[in-house]
């Protein structure tokens, strides 16, 4: 193999030889010795068989190591992990969601937990290993029904509880309650006896519990129902009567005569079960009602001597024309006709007062005409001239009132404190407003030794059985007028008892004007119901009774499908000047007469205060047509913005709360059961109180029906919240 020429190149030859040799044997020696060891350990260093060995540990933490006579093997991953047992990496669990939603999923190594479930919800905390698990064991959290619980969610007791997903909400008061979830609500009582409200679920809330200071007026039925607060069925029309009869007693139960024009008097001339107002032949003599000359008297033969518009069948004077038939004393004979038209029993020629009751003839001011009915009782005025038509002759009214309350000083008897009533209970002349002690009984009202456990009667004992803080002698009739509580309008005032307009004062708005003629009124139903019959100048119908606190309401229906203007009511009456008026026009249209300015009327619900510098006449009319401001006129303090008109032959129903005292004002309006309209709460006190009337201006056909009033002085719960959102804004 070696050659001895061969030599390292760059070395001499003999020194590279000797070189060479020495590396060669160390080389064979190497391997020998390499061969040697190999040849050991194939035989066991002498025979013993090597064994695999798991120490060190080749596998992954955690994983089994086997030693086999093949070799070291290890075992499979741990669960939540993958790979060959050598190399795991962990498996993310988290990717087959197995939280709740919303709920966050941790990763561990291995395994996986979830969090707490949402608020609102309850369920388990899951935590576990491996894909299996956390696909069959996921996180389920049930929403919590908080409404459950005992105290109701944390709404206020009574009041429904809503339950949403994780959370919940306060809604309005239970059924039979009333409130809000603000302020808490409370059962509705009729009696305040702490028993179950009886009502009829239709009911309206807002009257079911009407509190005086000796009890409650009876439920009545909501907007659109009839019957007696405890029975109620639909009423079309909205005048009092059901369209189907009710298993009650009361006459409020029994069937509407007729169903879709409003007649609270239920009035039915010819006893056919069909009322007069929609009756076309009411007297059933045959002739139809446009063409009879009495249309609720019988009288085929149509006779009419003096040829007025009634047959002599029904005309209180036969043979002298008399078409408004006046008959002031009730006596079957027009007062045109009767020689003591009051009937006090002094003849009409020698009577100083031909129209008021007043044997007694008394005149102070000689003027010929008499205390009773003399418009200054002081002053001599014979012509009895009213410019402004507040009942006080012209020559005696100065017009200067203190108090706003629609008196003035001279004749108020509390000027400096508003009390539009005058209530003067025990006559002293001081009105009750400004009494300490309105029944003059020696126990003041609300002074130490009082209060008075009977305001307006005198019972200086304060006997009260019952202990109820109610005196025994006005414990049903707190104001001894004889009618009890709960049918008395005003029951802590003697001298209002029931709702009344058979006596009223007209009042023309526009006395000179020729356009049209002026309104027909015709009332009906004891004072309940006003029908305007003709196509007039703007009028009004005013009671004489003065309010300060009142509820005002009334069902308001056009009975003609011809002509589309003004109709509504007033309140807050003080003169032909000064009044509130809420009027609802059906289209928009411009005044026909341009002079003294272009006047336009816009369609919708119109509240508008009046206080006019020149009182009736043209510059009034077209104010009052125009809708908006019109300087020393009219302020509009509110519009519909829906502009929507009235509708022909049906029937609406609205509801006035007036609180002078406060400037309050709220007038809602309802078609049936819905509510159409409502001003919400809105502070004015151009007039401190007044009296009541209704408001027709060029539109025929009206009837206003079912009419009530109410005195009342206590402030309606909104206006609280609206006097806090007033001051927040301002802060």
């Amino acid at each position: 193999m070696f050659t001895s020429d061969w030599k390292l190149d760059g070395l001499p030859g003999p020194e590279s030889h000797d070189v060479v040799v020495c590396c060669l044997l160390q080389i064979r020696e190497i391997v020998f010795l390499k061969n040697t060891v190999m040849e050991c350990e194939a035989c066991g260093m002498g025979g013993i068989q090597p064994r695999p060995s798991c120490v060190p540990n080749p596998c992954h933490p955690g994983v089994r190591c086997m030693e086999t006579p093949e070799g070291v093997k290890c075992g499979p991953c741990p669960e939540g992990m993958e790979g060959n047992g050598t190399d795991c990496r962990d498996v993310d669990e988290c990717t087959v969601m197995p939280c709740h939603m919303g709920v966050r999923c941790i990763n561990t190594s291995p395994g996986f937990r979830c969090g707490s479930c949402p608020a609102g919800h309850t369920g388990p905390q899951v935590q576990g290993v491996g894909l299996a698990f956390a696909a069959a064991n996921k996180q389920v959290c049930k929403d919590i029904n908080e409404c459950d619980s005992p105290n109701n969610g944390g709404c206020v007791e009574n009041s429904v509880c809503l339950n949403t997903p994780g959370s919940f909400r306060c809604g309005p008061c239970k059924p039979g309650y009333i409130g809000d979830p603000r302020r808490g609500c409370k059962p509705e009582r009729v009696c305040g006896n702490g028993q179950p409200n009886p009502c009829h679920a239709s009911a309206d809330s807002k009257r079911k519990r009407v509190f005086t200071s000796s009890g409650s007026f009876p439920p009545q039925c909501g907007v659109g129902w009839a019957g007696n607060g405890f029975l109620c069925g639909p009423d079309v029309d909205i005048d009092g009567f059901p369209d189907d009869k009710l298993d009650c007693p009361e006459r409020s139960c029994n069937k509407d005569n007729c169903l879709t024009v409003p007649n609270s008097g239920q009035e039915d001339a010819d006893k056919d079960g069909v009322g007069d107002a929609c009756d076309e032949d009411a007297d059933g003599d045959g002739i139809p009602n446009m063409q009879d000359n009495c249309v609720l008297v019988p009288n085929v033969d149509q006779r009419n001597i003096d040829e007025d518009d009634f047959g002599d069948a029904c005309d209180n004077c036969r043979a002298v024309k008399n078409n408004d038939q006046k008959d002031t004393d009730v006596d079957a004979f027009g007062d045109e006709c009767d020689e003591d038209i009051d009937g006090d029993g002094i003849l009409n020629h020698l009577d100083n007062c031909k129209r008021v009751p007043n044997a007694d003839q008394k005149d102070r001011d000689g003027d010929k005409v008499g205390d009773a009915c003399d418009s200054c009782p002081y002053v001599p005025n014979p012509d009895q001239m009213d410019v402004d038509n507040d009942l006080i002759g012209d020559p005696c009214d100065t017009n200067k009132d203190s108090d706003g309350d629609g008196h003035q000083d001279s004749r108020d008897n509390c000027p400096a404190v508003i009390n539009s009533s005058q209530l003067d209970t025990d006559k002293d002349g001081k009105g009750d407003e400004c009494d300490d002690d309105d029944d003059n009984d020696g126990i003041p009202d609300l002074l130490p030794p009082g209060p008075d456990n009977c305001r307006l009667i005198p019972n200086p004992l304060q006997e009260d059985s019952d202990g109820d803080g109610v005196g025994n002698i006005c414990e049903k009739d707190f104001d001894n007028d004889t009618i009890i509580d709960t049918i008395d309008v005003c029951p802590e005032n003697a001298e209002v008892t029931l709702t009344d307009f058979r006596e009223y004062q007209t009042v023309v708005l526009d006395p000179e004007g020729d356009a049209q003629i002026d309104p027909n009124w015709v009332v009906l139903n004891q004072g309940r119901e006003i029908v305007q019959t003709m196509n007039s100048d703007p009028g009004l119908a005013v009671g004489y009774t003065a309010f300060s606190g009142v509820d005002f309401e009334g069902t308001f229906h056009v009975n003609t499908v011809t002509d589309d203007d003004y109709a509504g009511f007033i309140f807050g009456y003080q003169d032909s000047s000064s009044f509130y008026v809420v009027m609802w026009k059906q289209v928009e249209q411009i005044y026909w007469q341009a002079n003294p300015f272009r006047a336009v009327a816009e369609p919708g619900i119109q509240l508008k205060a009046v206080k006019s510098n020149t009182g009736p006449g043209e510059n009034l009319r077209n104010a009052l047509w125009h809708t908006g401001d019109t300087n020393d006129q009219v302020r509009l303090l509110w519009k519909d913005a829906r502009n929507v008109g009235w509708k022909d032959k049906t029937s609406y129903r609205w509801f006035l709360q007036h609180r002078p005292a406060d400037g309050y004002i709220r007038v809602r309006f309802y078609e049936g059961p819905q509510m159409v309209a409502d001003t919400g709460v809105i502070i004015d006190a151009t007039m401190r109180g007044g009296r009541l009337g209704v408001f027709c201006f060029s539109q025929e056909n009206i009837i206003w029906a079912n009419l009530r009033y109410r005195c009342n002085d206590t402030l309606p719960e909104d206006f609280d919240s609206y006097r806090a959102q007033q001051v927040q804004m301002v802060a």
